[in-house]
């Protein structure tokens, strides 16, 4: 069976049975609601393609997607079908990683530890994600809230207070202690995603109202004073295509009829390099 969307007046044709190959302050932040049990399905290898779109464009390919991949868990769980990310970036004093981002450089990697919610009830994620070339690697750590602290102070946790893989953790002070990362900035956004349970786990994600706060203090919140816009989804939605195998037809015939031009994104680069244009952060980045 045949279905078109309509974009601008013309038509972008799909196959259902095809297999497959506001400014966020307080009011629009919602922590989203906790599944029944955890399960970290986060691939630990995979290729990863990014784009910025219109909000036209984002709605249009969102309902192409659909017959191709489902919700995915976590946007099954919210009312309005998005839910929010925030993020806790660590750097070194001369914001190595940052600069490293900003340039370019094929072997690279970020420091950071994710959460769904403020519940402190809910764990955080303590994640390497590594560049290599084109590929990313990425390794996490499921930590409860209580013991971030202890962790990023440099500290081990006594043996029956682990709930995850020991020797990631292990592996996140190590990275840490060569570049003596400290907290800089958390930032947080609104993510809509789909997510395919196939071998190539595709996966495609929509963020939205991307912005971030400055801050040393080894918390993940997504409440709070201090919040800034980022410029970089103010008039746009970033469109982020992953998969662990081959790159499925169904998604380039998408991006070449939208004619998207794939493009480096650093949320972390890019809200850190406008933080310090305003005077937020130091040192300051060349320009």
């Amino acid at each position: 069976m045949t279905k078109a969307v309509m974009v601008e007046g013309k038509s972008l044709r799909r196959t259902s049975g095809q297999k497959m190959g506001q400014h966020p302050g307080k009011s629009s932040v919602r922590s989203a609601k906790r599944p029944g049990q955890f399960v970290d399905r986060t691939l630990r290898c995979r290729f990863e393609m990014k784009y910025l779109i219109t909000e036209a464009q984002a709605a249009a390919m969102a309902q192409f997607i659909k017959p191709f991949l489902p919700p995915d868990r976590y946007c099954k769980l919210q009312r309005g079908g998005v839910y929010p990310i925030v993020s806790l970036y660590l750097d070194s004093d001369n914001l190595r990683l940052c600069r490293e981002s900003l340039t370019g450089q094929k072997n690279r990697f970020k420091l950071r530890i994710r959460s769904y919610t403020d519940e402190p009830e809910y764990p955080r994620f303590f994640e390497i994600k590594r560049r290599i070339n084109n590929i990313i690697l990425k390794s996490r750590a499921r930590v409860m809230y209580r013991d971030v602290p202890t962790l990023l102070a440099g500290l081990p946790l006594p043996p029956q207070d682990y709930t995850t893989d020991e020797e990631a953790v292990n592996q996140f002070q190590l990275y840490m202690r060569a570049i003596d990362a400290k907290p800089l900035v958390l930032i947080r956004y609104m993510r809509q995603a789909f997510e395919g349970d196939s071998e190539n786990r595709v996966r495609v994600t929509f963020d939205r109202e991307l912005c971030y706060n400055i801050t040393n203090k080894p918390e993940v919140v997504l409440d709070g004073q201090g919040w800034q816009r980022s410029s970089l989804t103010r008039s746009g939605v970033i469109l982020e295509i992953k998969f662990t195998g081959s790159y499925p037809a169904w998604l380039s015939r998408m991006v070449a009829y939208f004619g998207l031009r794939q493009r480096s994104i650093s949320k972390y680069a890019t809200s850190v390099k406008q933080s310090c244009l305003l005077g937020f952060c130091g040192p300051q980045l060349k320009r």
